[in-house]
């Protein structure tokens, strides 16, 4: 119990839960951006279409009949208009991703060159090292 609660205490952990809750949410409001206002203006332009109800029916639904037994059969149809939100909902985060991970990069690079373009030079010696150099050369002759 001790390793795990080390382990669940890293810092790496818990960015990383709060980034993974933070995605969740992020996919949930891009769900709702695609589903509640892009897709039903492109609807609209398109006849009146509502993409969540488009759909290929193999199979249509049958009532139960009077006698209550059970019988019924429910509808088996190909949803593709979901899959079209779908697709629509992962182009947008994934473009969102991009453009953090890009920026990331660009951030990354600029301290890198600023790390880089510092002074390799060594630094000038210290006021106690001069002088102790000028005793030596003294001594020395």
């Amino acid at each position: 119990m001790e390793e795990f609660k080390k382990f669940i205490s890293k810092g790496n952990v818990m960015d990383m839960a709060v980034g993974l809750i933070m995605a969740t949410y992020f996919g949930a409001i891009i769900k709702s951006l695609v589903n509640d206002i892009i897709m039903p203006p492109i609807g609209k332009l398109l006849g009146g279409v509502d993409f969540a109800e488009l759909k290929y029916v193999i199979q249509s639904a049958v009532a139960e009949s009077k006698k209550g037994a059970g019988d019924g059969v429910a509808e088996v149809a190909i949803n593709y208009g979901n899959f079209i939100n779908t697709i629509i909902t992962f182009l947008i985060v994934a473009f969102a991703i991009f453009t953090v991970v890009k920026a990331y990069n660009k951030m990354k690079d600029r301290m890198t060159k600023k790390e880089e373009e510092a002074p390799t030079t060594p630094p000038a010696p210290t006021n106690e090292e001069v002088l102790l150099s000028e005793i030596r050369d003294l001594l020395k002759k």
